[in-house]
């Protein structure tokens, strides 16, 4: 029997500390009446696909992200104790320009710069919604399992294709997904650390899924679970072909490329591949809905959890808003973003 498709499947990949801005746009299309059945999810888009699955409504949902206790979890992230400014911009102007295509076998373990608590603070939720959940859409959660253990840090890369794609779902999602090539393992992408199949699990936990999801390279630790250790979402941050291959309805945002200066040398160094090319591609692509959020960076440029430099402390801190009323007044910023994006690109062209 041939697996039924979804009917719409959002794609929510990326976002960063702006991930607020995903509940706004997701309100939008419900709104309109185009409901997605499916959430496509990596990175800060994670975290918001489970509060959407997990919670009944949007209230409640943007409540959560705003509320006191996710504004202690930001705020409780702290620079690595060995993570100086020296070596921290040492190693970006390496990658930058010393770092060859995935060369190496990449130190996930231990080169990063903060430290993210195990735990994050969400509602408990599932990949497919509860008989009391029946609106929610279900999700799939997009993430990369490293092909290597730590004692090979440091070695030769040569032909070993050093991570799988891998998305954490239902097993109806997985049954559409099924043998599946990883995009970013195509040929036209040149000689990738990425293997060639994409792998799907139904049974790791969803709030661990999220978080190996945001565990970005040289950012925060790969996440460590019995079934092995992950990095994040980035292995395929615009990951339109799976959507198609979940539905044929499709809602997808036009994203700002990578910097020169961190995002791409970090792509290039560690998977192999040129992230501005690899979103040229997936622009090409057809989807029912794009809304724009390329120049996110820009509007909340003044309003946003950001890097910092503590120059008496030598190190690069996160530095959440300095009261919780401002906390809550961005989060509020980014759901409009969000919503305001999703109604324009609804409207008539």
């Amino acid at each position: 029997m041939t697996t039924t498709k979804y009917q719409r499947c959002m794609v929510m990949a990326g976002g960063g500390f702006h991930l607020g801005y995903y509940l706004g746009a997701y309100a939008a299309m419900c709104e309109a009446d185009k409901h997605p059945d499916i959430l496509l999810a990596s990175c800060g888009g994670a975290i918001a696909a489970s509060l959407i699955q997990s919670l009944p409504n949007d209230a409640e949902r943007k409540a959560w992200l705003a509320a006191p206790q996710m504004y202690q979890y930001w705020r409780s992230l702290r620079a690595k104790r060995d993570a100086t400014l020296l070596g921290t911009f040492a190693g970006a102007m390496r990658r930058r320009f010393f770092g060859k295509s995935a060369a190496v076998i990449p130190d996930l373990f231990n080169d990063y710069m903060f430290e993210i608590p195990a735990q994050l603070p969400l509602p408990e939720a599932t990949f497919k919604p509860v008989a009391a959940q029946k609106t929610a859409p279900s999700l799939a959660i997009v993430a990369g399992k490293l092909n290597y253990q730590e004692s090979e840090v440091g070695q030769p890369r040569g032909a070993r294709k050093l991570f799988s794609e891998i998305v954490f779902c239902e097993p109806r999602a997985a049954e559409l997904i099924g043998d599946m090539a990883s995009p970013l393992s195509l040929p036209q992408f040149g000689d990738t650390a990425i293997a060639a199949q994409i792998l799907t699990d139904g049974s790791m936990p969803l709030i661990d899924a999220v978080r190996a999801s945001i565990s970005d390279m040289f950012y925060f630790r790969c996440h460590s679970h019995a079934s092995g250790d992950y990095i994040g979402g980035v292995v395929d941050l615009f990951p339109i072909e799976v959507a198609h291959r979940l539905s044929d309805s499709v809602i997808m945002e036009l994203k700002a490329g990578y910097d020169k200066m961190y995002g791409q040398p970090a792509l290039r160094t560690v998977l192999g591949f040129d992230g501005n090319a690899r979103l040229d591609h997936v622009l090409e692509h057809p989807a029912d809905i794009w809304f724009d959020t390329a120049d996110m960076e820009d509007v909340f440029l003044h309003q946003r959890i950001k890097q910092q430099v503590i120059w008496y402390k030598n190190k690069i801190e996160i530095v959440a808003p300095p009261t919780y009323d401002e906390y809550a007044r961005m989060i509020d910023a980014q759901w409009q973003f969000g919503y305001e994006r999703g109604m324009q690109a609804l409207q008539p062209t």
